[in-house]
C-alpha cells in the first residue's frame, strides 16, 4: 500500500501535511470541549450548592447563615484559608457562568465542525488525484504491455485493477486521512489528560483498551486471508462477464444462455458466500464495541463513586474522565475501521504495483539502428515458442522478401502462420535467430519506428466506437477526405460506406457488431492502405470476402501499391496463387518456397491443400 505513495505528487504531500496541521487542530478543539463540559457541570453543581446551601449538610447551613451568607463567610478572617478555597467556587458562582461556558462549548464545536469539512474536501482531492494518477500511469504501462504480459494479466484481471482495485484503495485513503490520522493523536492527547486526574480510571481505560485490540488481532487474521481471494474472484466474474457480452451471439446460436448463467451463478455464489463470512466476522464489531464502551463507561462510574466518597476526586472530574475515556474507544474505534479496509485496500495496492512494477518483455534500443534498405524482410534462423509453451511452433525459419514482392505464407491451421507476423510486428520476440526489417533486426529499433513502416490488418478485424471516417482515419486523424475515399475504394469499401445513412459520418458501434464480417473486414483493409506504409500485412484479412471481391482488392492493391511489399497470409489457393512467392509452413516448419506453380510439381503438402480447394482442372494439372 505504502508502495502507492510515491505517485504522489508534491502538491499532494503538502495537502497531507496540512490535513495533519488540521487534524491537530480538530483534536484541540475535542479536548477544549471536554474541559468546557467539566466547567459546565462544575458551574451547574456550584450554582445548585449556592442557591441551596443546605445540600451541603445542616452544619454548613448553619454557619452561612451566622456568618451573613456565603459572602460574609468569605470575608471572615476566622475561617481558615484552606476553607474559604473550598467554598470560593461555590460563593462566586452565578447563572451567567453556565451560559458563558456553554456558549464557549458550542464555538468550540462549531469550529470542529468547520475543521473536519475542511479535511474532509481536502482528503477527498488526494485521494481522487491520487487515483486520477495512478489509472494514468496503469493504463500507460499496458499499453506498453505486449502480448506476454497481456495474457500473463488476463483481459478482466487488468480491468478489475485499473478500476475495482483502484476505487478501494482510494475509499481507504479518504477514510484515513479524514478519521485514522485523529484516532492517535486523539487518543495520545487523552491518555495523557486522563493520567493527571487519575491512575485508578486510567487502569481501567487502558484494560478496554488492551481488549479490543486484542479483538481487532483476531478479526484481522481470519479477514485477511478472505479479501485476497475475494479480489481473484471479483477477476473471475469480470471475465465470464465479459466472454459472455463478446460470444452472445455464439452463446445464442448454440442455447447455451443456461450454461453461461449457470457458469456466472456459480462463481457469483463463491463471491457471495465469502463475503457473507466477512460480513459476518465484520458484524462482531458493532457488538464488541458497544460492550467495551458501556463496559468502561460503567466502571468509570463505578470506581469514581467510590473515589468521590473518598474526596480524592470530584464528580464534574469523573464526568470530563468518563467523556474522555469514550474519545480514547472512539479513537481505537476509527482505527478499526481502518483496520476493517486496510486488508482489502492492501491486497488491492499489490495487485495495482504487480501491474506498476511489471517490466515489458519487449523494449526500445537504447539507440536506434539507421535502416539500409526499404520494404524488405529477412527470417535468419529464427525459432520461437510461446513465453508458457514447452515446445517451438516455428523452428529454424530461413526466408527473405525484397521490396515490391506480393509474398503469400500458407498452412494447415495451427501451423504458425499468424506466430511469423506476430515476429514481424514485434508483437513477440523470437527464441532464437533474428528477425531483420529494412536491413536491421527488430530488436534494434524502437517499436514505434518499426510499426511506421507498416501496415498491419489482423486477423480478427477490430472496428472502433465512432464513425467510419473516424475509423479510417485511425493512424492519421488529419487524414484528408479525399483520402479517406480512396482508400474505401482500393478496399472496395466505397460502394457500401457511401450506400449507408450517413456515408462516412454512419457511427460504428464498438468492435464493428453493426456491419458484416465482409464490410468490417474491408475497412480494416482501408485503414491499412490509407497510411501508405511501404509494407502491408494481411494476416488472413481477405476470408470474409467473396472471390470477386478479393481478387477486386487484390488488383486494387497491386496497381496502387506498387512498390509496397505485401506479406499475405491465407487458407485459400485462390487469394494466393498470384503471389510472387509463396511460403508452404507445416507444424512450425517451412515445408516449400516458391510461385504457385512451382509448388504444385515440388511441394505435396501444397498440392494437398490446393487439391482440398480446387479440382486438378482449375489447378491446371494434367490428368493421368
Amino acid at each position: 500500500m505504502f508502495k502507492l505513495y510515491k505517485n504522489f505528487k508534491k502538491r499532494d504531500w503538502l495537502l497531507v501535511v496540512l490535513i495533519l496541521g488540521f487534524t491537530v487542530l480538530q483534536v484541540w478543539c475535542t479536548m477544549t470541549i471536554v474541559d468546557y463540559i467539566k466547567d459546565v457541570i462544575g458551574s451547574i453543581t456550584y450554582v445548585n450548592y449556592h442557591n441551596h446551601p443546605e445540600l451541603l449538610g445542616p452544619e454548613i447551613d448553619g454557619m452561612l447563615q451566622a456568618m451573613g451568607g456565603w459572602a460574609g463567610a468569605l470575608n471572615n478572617p476566622l475561617l481558615p484559608e484552606e476553607v474559604r478555597e473550598l467554598i470560593a467556587p461555590i460563593a462566586n458562582a452565578t447563572q451567567a457562568d453556565i451560559w458563558i461556558n456553554a456558549g464557549l462549548m458550542l464555538a468550540f464545536a462549531g469550529l470542529m465542525v468547520l475543521v473536519q469539512a475542511v479535511i474532509s474536501v481536502l482528503a477527498s482531492y488526494v485521494s481522487a488525484d491520487l487515483s486520477t494518477t495512478v489509472r494514468t500511469k496503469i493504463y500507460r504501462k499496458v499499453d506498453r504491455f505486449s502480448l506476454e504480459e497481456i495474457n500473463g494479466f488476463s483481459t478482466a484481471s487488468l480491468i478489475t485493477r485499473t478500476t475495482n482495485d483502484i476505487q478501494n484503495v482510494q475509499i481507504t485513503n479518504v477514510m484515513m486521512m479524514r478519521m485514522v490520522f485523529a484516532a492517535p493523536v486523539t487518543a495520545i492527547w487523552a491518555i495523557l489528560k486522563i493520567r493527571a486526574s487519575s491512575f485508578d480510571l486510567t487502569m481501567a481505560t487502558i484494560m478496554a483498551v488492551l481488549a479490543l485490540l486484542v479483538f481487532i488481532t483476531m478479526m484481522i487474521i481470519v479477514v485477511l486471508p478472505k479479501f485476497k481471494v475475494v479480489q481473484k474472484m471479483i477477476d473471475r466474474i469480470n471475465g465470464i462477464s465479459r466472454e459472455n457480452l463478446t460470444g452472445i451471439r455464439v452463446i445464442r446460436a448454440f442455447n447455451k444462455e443456461e450454461y453461461q448463467t449457470e457458469k456466472f451463478e456459480k462463481a457469483n455464489k463463491d463471491l457471495t458466500d465469502i463475503n457473507i463470512f466477512t460480513g459476518r466476522v465484520m458484524s462482531l464489531m458493532s457488538p464488541v464495541m458497544m460492550l467495551i464502551m458501556n463496559g468502561i463507561t460503567l466502571a468509570i462510574y463505578w470506581i469514581g463513586a467510590s473515589l468521590i466518597n473518598k474526596g480524592t476526586i470530584d464528580y464534574p472530574t469523573v464526568t470530563a474522565f468518563s467523556t474522555l475515556s469514550s474519545q480514547i474507544i472512539m479513537s481505537f474505534l476509527m482505527l478499526m475501521m481502518m483496520f476493517v479496509l486496510w486488508p482489502r485496500a492492501s491486497v488491492c495496492a499489490k495487485r495495482i504495483n504487480e501491474v506498476l512494477e511489471k517490466e515489458p518483455s519487449i523494449v526500445d534500443p537504447a539507440s536506434e539502428e539507421e535502416t539500409t534498405s526499404k520494404g524488405t524482410i529477412e527470417f535468419k534462423n529464427v525459432s520461437f515458442k510461446y513465453p508458457d509453451g514447452d515446445q517451438n511452433v516455428l523452428s529454424n525459419l530461413n526466408f527473405e522478401i525484397k521490396q515490391g514482392e506480393t509474398v503469400a505464407f500458407i498452412g494447415a491451421t495451427g501451423s504458425g502462420k499468424t506466430s511469423i507476423i506476430n515476429l514481424m510486428t514485434r508483437f513477440y520476440d523470437a527464441t532464437e535467430g533474428e528477425v531483420l526489417v529494412d536491413g536491421v533486426n527488430v530488436k534494434n529499433l524502437n517499436q514505434a519506428t518499426l510499426r511506421s513502416f507498416m501496415g498491419l490488418v489482423p486477423q480478427k478485424g477490430f472496428l472502433f466506437k465512432g464513425t467510419i471516417k473516424e475509423n479510417v482515419a485511425l493512424g492519421n486523424p488529419s487524414m484528408s477526405d479525399e483520402d479517406i475515399v480512396k482508400a474505401c475504394e482500393v478496399a472496395e469499401a466505397k460502394e457500401f460506406v457511401e450506400a449507408k445513412e450517413n456515408g462516412y459520418n454512419f457511427e460504428i458501434a464498438q468492435g464493428g457488431t453493426n456491419v458484416s464480417g465482409g464490410q468490417r473486414q474491408r475497412l480494416c483493409i482501408a485503414r491499412a492502405i490509407a497510411l501508405h506504409r511501404e509494407i502491408y500485412i494481411f494476416d488472413d484479412s481477405f476470408s470474409a470476402l467473396d472471390y470477386k471481391t478479393d481478387k477486386k482488392v487484390r488488383a486494387n492493391l497491386k496497381e496502387t501499391e506498387k512498390d509496397s511489399t505485401k506479406v499475405i497470409v491465407a487458407q485459400r489457393i485462390g487469394t494466393i496463387m498470384d503471389a510472387d512467392k509463396i511460403i508452404v509452413i507445416d507444424d512450425g516448419k517451412i515445408e516449400g518456397i516458391g510461385t504457385h506453380k512451382e509448388l504444385l510439381k515440388n511441394c505435396k503438402v501444397y498440392l494437398d491443400i490446393a487439391l482440398s480447394q480446387l479440382s486438378k482442372e482449375e489447378l491446371g494439372l494434367c490428368q493421368e
